[in-house]
């Protein structure tokens, strides 16, 4: 099945279908400047779910029974089973499997059960906003290290009380990819200073294989190397206590599912989760249809995948030749993975507030300012092209036009 049997062109409404994205944008910008605004925000897309995960969830209502669901059954093992060794490369253990909602609630059940109040959780930043309000919700402290600074995550998690290095792979908001030398100095710092470490890798089946890697910038998107990124599973260096946590949702877009999975390397920990879940939070049945469009997904929906990485290429691609003409300053260049664009403007020297008003007020737009994602996020913008080629066009003229009204 080639990319031309999938029509990503084509605008979906989503307003009035109590889009987080479209119909919630006034609770970031404001109700005032809410109507009409284009939404560039947060991280799903504006693209149907593949026809396969459709076409198996309309069979699944079509049976009429929605009772109660064990997640423990062979289609859905076995799917992730072949996801991970056909588009990774690499063999998983099922029996270390856990589910949960989603990935937040995964990651807050493991710093419940490995952390304590005031314990450091180390990050990557700027950094991911739900981890910045997991972490401060579960009273825990926020220990930074930019992006690229080894050097700085090692005085981190050397810190007394420093208990789960928390990895995003690949890195959001930045879309970095990590290299398996950073994986596995990564593996080697939380072995010597024993911490546990948690990867969410929730955003690992967009990388961008054709675009080439630069010179590191710690507070960019680009990492040293050769040509190409790929996705490495935490389960080929993780040793000790350590948990992948994903979903499909991310790259099939299906959120609204609620469905997660994760694999916790130590068996005792594993049960643990396993026995968190079935009591204190009285989780253990799955949501059928998260399950029924994992399943499909992960056995089916590879063609429409590539098609669909291949689509954003072209729209990240599209907004670089834009951004660069205007101002070739910037030099910004795609992430190496994902579907956000991170853009670096501290070279125009424009006041990230003034930039706001110019996209909300006069441009109409809603795209997320760099702040948003906490320390080392100022002076940037993240900018959702997860979207037909038209939006993603209006979303980067827009950008250009207000920049172009500020910059000195």
């Amino acid at each position: 099945m080639g990319h031309v049997d999938f029509d990503f062109d084509t605008a979906i409404d989503r307003t009035g279908t109590w889009s987080v994205q479209w119909d919630g944008v006034a609770d970031r910008f404001g109700a005032a400047a809410a109507h009409g605004m284009l939404p560039f925000t947060i991280s799903d897309m504006d693209f149907a779910s593949p026809p396969v995960v459709l076409d198996a969830l309309h069979r699944r209502i079509a049976h009429g029974v929605l009772g109660y669901t064990d997640w423990r059954n062979d289609d859905f093992l076995s799917a992730v089973r072949h996801w991970f060794a056909s588009r990774y490369n690499t063999a998983i253990d099922t029996d270390r499997l856990v589910y949960a909602p989603s990935v937040l609630n995964q990651l807050s059940q493991l710093l419940r059960m490995w952390t304590g109040p005031g314990d450091g959780v180390v990050v990557h930043t700027p950094t991911y906003d739900g981890f910045l309000k997991a972490i401060s919700g579960l009273g825990r402290e926020l220990r930074g290290a930019p992006v690229g600074d080894t050097a700085a995550l090692e005085r981190q998690l050397a810190r007394p009380g420093s208990k789960v290095l928390l990895l995003c792979s690949p890195h959001n908001p930045t879309g970095r990819v990590w290299t398996e030398d950073e994986l596995r100095e990564f593996a080697r710092l939380a072995e010597v200073y024993g911490v546990a470490v948690i990867s969410d890798e929730i955003h690992a089946d967009f990388p961008h294989k054709d675009f080439l890697r630069d010179d590191p910038d710690p507070a960019g998107s680009r990492t040293t190397g050769t040509a190409g990124a790929h996705h490495l599973p935490w389960t080929r260096f993780g040793s000790g206590r350590w948990a992948l946590i994903t979903s499909g949702s991310k790259a099939f877009n299906f959120p609204a599912l609620s469905g997660s999975y994760g694999i916790v390397g130590d068996p005792a920990d594993h049960a643990a989760f396993v026995r968190r879940m079935a009591t204190g939070e009285g989780l253990e049945s799955p949501a059928v249809l998260a399950l029924t469009a994992h399943i499909a997904a992960y056995r089916e929906g590879g063609p429409w995948l590539d098609a669909l990485n291949a689509y954003v290429e072209q729209n990240l691609l599209l907004l670089a030749e834009r951004l660069n003409a205007a101002f070739p300053q910037l030099d910004w260049r795609p992430p190496e993975a994902g579907y956000l664009a991170w853009i670096d403007l501290r070279p125009l020297g424009i006041d990230d507030d003034a930039l706001q008003r110019e996209l909300v007020e006069r441009e109409k737009v809603a795209i997320m300012r760099g702040s948003t994602y906490g320390a080392g996020g100022d002076g940037f913008v993240r900018l959702n092209v997860g979207c037909p080629r038209a939006k993603a066009e209006r979303g980067a003229d827009a950008l250009i036009r207000a920049l172009g009204r500020l910059a000195t």
